[in-house]
């Protein structure tokens, strides 16, 4: 019998990860690879670590200690990304560098955007049909989004240490990474091409710009319809959509743990007079997030 109850014990027991790096980093989180690799390079005296198919780059950059990584695509992977390089890592700040698209029409492809808040736009009711308009299956805060068609947004449930939990429709990055984004902003000057060559592929015919605010919006959704731009552009006064801010927000937050987000635009989710540019612009975009992301990691405080 004390044989048995020892072995459910084991059994019940859940594994505790070891941390594995006790100096205080700031997280440069990336989403996927042409991403990571504008940063890489960036990151002296490297050390690599390996947990559940994933690369964790510790070192320096600008002289502070930085641990580099990829959340991967879409927001159940950097939710779960996020919440374990917070288990096995020291985190002082999360940092993010990455490509989205655009959804403001004053913003042009290469602009990099550090929203101040993040929502998930695809946190929603589905809504039956009643007559001409719809019927939501609970009933719809006052402060929420108006919706899309059948789709009424609900916001997510959570809380943390200090604050009890309760319905967000958006979570706010830290406010005072993003007064120094302000003025890092300010002494950057953004690429119009990644070659050089003012001719070549995937070169802007201006310089891009940096804006700082408005609400950046995440779904695991490859956007790029332009009635739906319309739709966020208005409802959330979004500036831009990805596949991944939003989730590492809401994760950051759940740990009280400060996070920003630089993102810069590879193309218009729909608003493009003609195909999705993604593929074109996608290394010029990665590369003026990094280097923002550079600057704004260098004025950090010690």
């Amino acid at each position: 019998m004390k044989i048995l109850l020892a072995l459910l014990a084991i059994v019940a027991t859940p594994a505790v990860a070891e941390p594995l790096d006790a100096i205080p980093r700031t997280v440069v989180m990336t989403a996927f690879a042409p991403e990571w690799e504008s940063l890489a390079h960036s990151v002296d005296t490297p050390k690599t670590y390996k947990i559940n198919g994933l690369t964790f780059l510790t070192g320096t950059m600008a002289g502070k200690p930085v641990l580099l990584m990829q959340s991967g695509v879409s927001m159940v992977n950097a939710a779960m990304n996020t919440q374990l390089v917070l288990d096995r890592f020291t985190v002082r700040r999360i940092v993010f560098s990455g490509i989205a698209g655009g959804v403001d029409p004053a913003l042009s492809i290469g602009d990099v955007v550090v929203p101040e808040h993040w929502a998930q736009y695809l946190e929603v009711s589905f809504a039956r049909k009643a007559g001409e308009g719809w019927t939501p299956p609970e009933t719809t805060d006052a402060d929420a989004p108006k919706n899309y068609g059948m789709m009424f947004p609900r916001g997510v449930r959570v809380g943390n240490a200090t604050e009890p939990a309760r319905r967000h429709y958006a979570f706010p990055v830290d406010p005072a990474m993003l007064a120094l984004a302000r003025k890092v902003a300010a002494g950057v000057k953004l690429r119009r091409c990644v070659s050089g060559d003012a001719k070549a592929a995937g070169c802007l015919a201006e310089t891009p710009k940096i804006v700082v605010g408005g609400t950046g919006v995440s779904a695991g959704v490859y956007a790029d319809n332009a009635e739906f731009r319309t739709y966020l552009s208005q409802t959330y006064k979004a500036p831009v959509l990805d596949m991944e801010s939003a989730a590492v927000a809401q994760v950051a937050y759940a740990n009280a743990v400060p996070v920003i987000v630089f993102r810069s635009l590879s193309d218009l989710a729909g608003g493009d007079a003609g195909a999705n540019q993604m593929t074109v612009f996608m290394e010029l975009a990665a590369v003026n997030s990094a280097d923002v992301v550079r600057a704004f990691v260098a004025a950090l405080p010690n």
